[in-house]
């Protein structure tokens, strides 16, 4: 692994949740790193190839990332407001995959399921 994706790898295992490549650049930048914005999304593209990292869309369709906490697959619910992600595994939509996949005669299906909603925590402060 190259010095720069371990510097993109290790500003992901020190960040709180789901991070945008332009904010783990500039976290790296601000720590006095030459890196460039290209070479990052490199680093994390790699990273999630390969499984390293936890990819999603946000509401607005922008990637985020963090370091993957399991090996295993696994889906995400993510809170709204705060950002907060919470791994969940989902037999139920692993067997719809693999179901409609099977229906039209695909194989090898493969998903991405992140569900949104607010937190406990979030919806407490609302309705204080």
């Amino acid at each position: 692994m190259s010095t720069r994706r371990e510097a993109v790898k290790q500003a992901l295992n020190e960040a709180s949740g789901f991070r945008s490549a332009q904010d783990l650049y500039a976290d790296l930048r601000a720590e006095g790193s030459k890196i460039g914005l290209t070479t990052v999304y490199r680093a994390l593209q790699a990273m999630s190839d390969s499984g390293e990292v936890d990819v999603l869309r946000t509401d607005e369709g922008e990637a985020v990332y963090r370091a993957c906490v399991t090996d295993a697959h696994h889906h995400h619910l993510v809170c709204r407001t705060c950002g907060r992600a919470v791994e969940v595994e989902g037999p139920t939509v692993e067997k719809w995959a693999e179901s409609v996949g099977a229906q039209h005669g695909f194989t090898d299906v493969t998903h991405t399921v992140e569900v949104f909603g607010t937190c406990a925590d979030c919806s407490a402060r609302g309705r204080a």
